[in-house]
């Protein structure tokens, strides 16, 4: 039996290989590049697509981020949308990436290019499946054919681009090729051959653990040449994409597509706020404006209609919100600290105005009652609050245990001091 779990113990890194001694965890040597989707996955979900006006807001709002890259459409696909990256694309700085998305048909990287070359720095975006399943049950041709036109595509492409453009390949349902591993970095090798800039590893459908994903792009980053470019694109189907990008980062992907707000096909893509944070918190140098992440999630909730859950990771109304006697006695002896007991972020670094937020229910503490009077401008004494809280546990009992509101509270603790007050 420990045999066994010693060997399932093998194929994780251990704390060693994460850690150097004295001075914290292991970073990879570069900075993530983000390759934002939210105006290309992300709009093409919405129940009412972005306008114009409207993704040049959301554009606006990227660049103001610092993402280093922005895909900002599928230029065949209608006119408007043609229309829609091609004016984009002439307001893009100078340091940003412009992507278009086309299938690896010649007529719609011709309209890609077309849409996207007034950019400074225009890239084609070359979407192929390369999964076993899909290529017999979509595709319904050779693996042999597949690698063919993967290399026709990404051939055309490059012409196209010339040494001034970008061409990046993507190999649909890569996180379904499982079976055919072997053909998959096959494929991502091809488009290499052929001209391509960088290699896309996309989860299209999260059907696995994270660590599966994970080792599969390990795989791909150890077979392909030292130095490719090697991006990944995930989806949040099982509610995993997060953790899958933020390894895959350390399995050596050095673009992460992600999405603001996680928005995108079925649950969403990658977000881009949990990968940033959870990045910045392992030392990694993430180079984007973090203090801009709260209101932009507030502005693109607004304006895709898709309201952000109040647990949700970081941006959530509930997340600074303590509640639990425990948890509020930890948040009121760490609050000056750089690390708080049950804080997993500084409230200040994504620009949210608001840190730790204690509220009293029937579950809280003396701790709670000190900190809401004492952050209310009220002064009061721990002894005060002890002798409050059973009183205010009771009242919020027998409300059905629900949260009070700072009046209640204020209104307890004068009549507490009139009753103690000397005669």
């Amino acid at each position: 039996m420990e045999q066994k779990s010693n060997a399932i113990a093998t194929q994780y890194p251990s704390i060693q290989e994460m850690i150097i001694p004295g001075q914290g965890l292991k970073t990879p040597p570069v900075s993530p590049f983000f390759m934002d989707v939210t105006l290309r996955d992300g709009n093409q979900a919405l129940r009412k697509p972005w306008n114009l006006e409207e993704k040049e807001i959301i554009f606006k709002r990227l660049v103001k981020l610092g993402v280093q890259g922005i895909e900002v459409g599928f230029a065949s696909a209608s006119k408007q949308d043609f229309e829609a990256c091609s004016y984009l694309a002439s307001l893009a700085p100078e340091n940003v990436a412009i992507s278009s998305l086309s299938r690896a048909v010649e007529k719609e990287i011709d309209l890609s290019w077309e849409a996207i070359k007034k950019a400074p720095r225009p890239r084609i975006h070359i979407v192929y499946p390369i999964s076993d399943f899909t290529i017999k049950n979509v595709l319904g041709i050779s693996e042999k054919e597949v690698k063919e036109n993967i290399i026709r595509s990404v051939s055309y492409a490059r012409k196209l681009a010339g040494s001034y453009g970008e061409v990046q390949f993507s190999g649909e349902h890569f996180g379904d090729s499982l079976e055919n591993m072997d053909f998959a970095v096959e494929a991502f090798q091809a488009a290499l051959d052929a001209g391509a800039d960088v290699v896309n590893l996309p989860n299209t459908v999260e059907r696995y653990r994270p660590y599966l994903f994970v080792a599969m792009v390990r795989k791909v980053a150890e077979s392909l040449p030292g130095g490719s470019k090697i991006s990944v694109h995930t989806h949040n189907d099982l509610g995993m994409a997060t953790a899958t990008t933020v390894e895959s980062f350390f399995a050596g992907a050095t673009q992460l597509e992600t999405a603001l707000n996680g928005l995108g096909e079925r649950a969403g893509n990658t977000n881009t706020y949990e990968v940033a944070i959870a990045l910045h918190n392992c030392g990694v140098k993430v180079d984007l404006d973090l203090q801009t992440i709260y209101e932009t999630s507030r502005i693109v909730s607004r304006m895709s209609g898709v309201p952000v859950p109040e647990k949700a990771p970081l941006i959530g109304d509930d997340v600074v919100a303590h509640r639990s006697g425990i948890h509020q006695d930890g948040v009121s002896k760490t609050k000056d600290m750089k690390k708080g007991a049950y804080r997993a972020f500084d409230a200040n670094l994504i620009g949210r105005p608001e840190g730790d937020r204690i509220a009293f229910t029937s579950q809280s503490g003396k701790s709670a009652i000190y900190e809401i009077l004492m952050q209310s401008g009220i002064h009061v004494s721990k002894e005060e609050a002890s002798k409050l809280q059973p009183i205010l546990k009771s009242i919020s009992e027998n409300s059905g245990g629900g949260e009070l509101s700072i009046e209640e509270i204020k209104t307890e603790l004068e009549k507490l001091r009139l009753l103690e007050a000397p005669i």
